[in-house]
């Protein structure tokens, strides 16, 4: 079961990759306008998301949970907002793959220390010795990729 997990996380990965090239050209689309393409990627995502909840979900007992939702949790629409208009603006300027190499190394050092320190309501996963190393290498290969040309040449 967990190769499958590990599996559906690789083709989310890939999806990543295609949504910002596709948000992207959708920017360009509508004059060059990324907050107008981050709406309408989400207006787009809402429709059928909408439609699954409306089949499969427990709306009683969502909304009966609603008023006792502590506030900071309804800021996760906020975040992915503003993570989906930040690489439809940054991709055609950076690059897909400078883009969200970055973002892979952001997200790996927040989750490193949402995990360690157990924040935002998560069960602690104390960092080992393995995981800094394999963050630093993740590091290590961002300098590369950035700066790697400049130091070792073409």
């Amino acid at each position: 079961m967990m190769i499958v997990l590990m599996a559906l996380a690789l083709v989310a990965g890939a999806a990543l990759s295609s949504q910002t090239a596709i948000n992207a050209q959708l920017a360009k689309s509508v004059g060059g306008q990324p907050l107008v393409a981050t709406f309408i990627s989400f207006v787009v995502g809402s429709v059928p998301l909408l439609l699954i909840c409306l089949w499969k979900a427990d709306w009683q007992s969502a909304f009966q949970s609603m008023p006792h939702i502590a506030a900071w949790k309804w800021t996760g629409g906020i975040l992915g907002a503003g993570f989906v208009f930040t690489i439809v603006m940054l991709a055609p300027r950076l690059g897909i793959t400078p883009t969200l190499f970055l973002v892979m190394f952001g997200q790996l050092f927040a989750a490193a220390l949402i995990d360690h320190y157990g924040w935002l309501g998560m069960s602690v996963r104390p960092l080992q010795l393995w995981h800094m190393v394999g963050l630093a290498v993740m590091a290590l290969g961002l300098l590369c990729f950035f700066f790697g040309q400049k130091f070792f040449g073409s």
